[in-house]
């Protein structure tokens, strides 16, 4: 008897529990592997933060289920309106237009349950995050990959989707700061971006976890900055990145209240809540953590300099971006994505992603990770060094 599901045949193996089996393997054999390519932060999470966990464990009242178990406590959500308002100049109401999650690939799963049609399309971009099209085919919508390319700068070319592709579309899922890129957005784009979804009628997602790993102070923007945004845009932010939080899984959804709510609806049928112990210590980190910000910001700068400075050298080209702690790095001529990871991992022991694992248009590309510590990224360094790379 087949007990798989339908819409689970065509759906590929999420890349990084790949990566993570890759490093298992080689863990196994005895090899002294070292990963690039996986963007958990190596450095812990900041002292006051767990000291905050601890007190609000201790509690028995954070025992229970978790407070507005689905929406998230009121004062987290009250903090986040505070960092949204502080960071970005964004107004947001704590009880209609925020909602907490549990990570960002659930905010991802309840955006699109919520607001998709089985067979409608959904605009992603290419590369992109491969959970975008997971989840957009685990809903029974239809994917329409928009091309980011080096000559647009990465950013999507609106307005060279077909315009029958758009009467069809529900939703346009983004990501900027971009994951696996690097490119920012800037206001401008955010701008006519609203402007054209609203003629059009779709809805906009940003995916902006990397919001504050951005090196120009100036290019840490959130969409919903944009004229009009929160009219038709909802977007996820998380203290994963930003605060060493990885495996926290805390995060947020902002912006238009329909979505919102229309999330909510899916949260309370689907999953508990996040545990209130964790939600108190995320206050304390959006409360007072810019200092760690910027302490993590001059770490992933020097690792950033360093790996340029060294590719260089190695003839490996690189138009780093902006934002996030990645590198998007051309592969040697002659040479494809998958064909130059798998050299590096047999002869150097580095593993480092594909552009291919993104989509077709990131063929010809690897990313890299700064989130390594300093001593195994110039072993990394050193060994790539050591092998004949064309």
């Amino acid at each position: 008897m087949d007990i798989l599901a339908d819409r689970l045949k065509n759906l590929p193996s999420y890349l990084f529990m790949r990566l993570r089996d890759r490093i298992r393997i080689a863990e196994a054999a005895g090899v002294d592997l070292i990963s690039l390519a996986i963007g958990d932060p190596a450095e812990p999470t900041p002292a006051y933060i767990i000291e905050a966990l601890r007190e609000a464990a201790l509690d028995p009242a954070n025992h229970h289920y978790p407070t507005d178990e689905h929406k998230g406590m009121r004062v987290f959500r009250e903090a986040v309106a505070r960092w949204y308002l502080r960071k970005y100049a964004v107004a947001l109401d704590p009880e209609a237009e925020i909602l907490a999650l549990n990570g960002l690939k659930e905010g991802i799963h309840h955006f699109i349950m919520a607001t998709v049609n089985p067979g409608e399309v959904v605009l992603v971009t290419n590369p992109g995050y491969p959970a975008y099209r997971a989840n957009i085919l685990m809903a029974g919508a239809r994917a329409y990959e928009v091309p980011l390319l080096a000559k647009n700068d990465y950013l999507p070319a609106i307005d060279e989707i077909p315009d029958d592709v758009c009467r069809r579309s529900r939703a346009f899922f983004l990501n900027y700061p971009n994951n696996p890129t690097a490119a920012c957005a800037d206001i401008g784009f955010f701008t006519r971006l609203v402007a054209w979804a609203k003629r059009h009628e779709i809805l906009l997602m940003n995916d902006n976890p990397y919001s504050e790993i951005v090196f120009t102070p100036e290019r840490r923007l959130s969409l919903l900055q944009a004229a009009g945004a929160k009219d038709i845009c909802v977007e996820f932010n998380s203290l994963s990145k930003s605060y060493n939080m990885t495996g926290w899984r805390i995060g947020m959804a902002v912006g238009a209240e329909k979505i919102i709510q229309a999330m909510c609806r899916c949260k309370e049928n689907t999953t508990s809540g996040v545990f209130n112990a964790i939600q108190l210590a995320s206050v304390k980190a959006m409360d007072d953590g810019d200092e760690e910000i910027e302490t993590m910001l001059a770490i992933y700068r020097r690792r950033r300099d360093r790996v340029l400075s060294a590719f260089t050298a190695m003839g490996l080209s690189v138009e780093p971006g902006e934002g996030t702690f990645y590198l998007w790095t051309a592969v040697p001529d002659g040479r494809t994505s998958l064909d130059f990871a798998e050299l590096l991992l047999d002869r150097a022991g580095v593993l480092v992603t594909p552009g291919t694992e993104y989509g077709a248009h990131g063929e010809g590309f690897f990313r890299v990770s700064l989130t390594v510590p300093d001593d195994r990224l110039e072993q990394a360094l050193a060994r790539i060094r050591s092998v004949s790379l064309r």
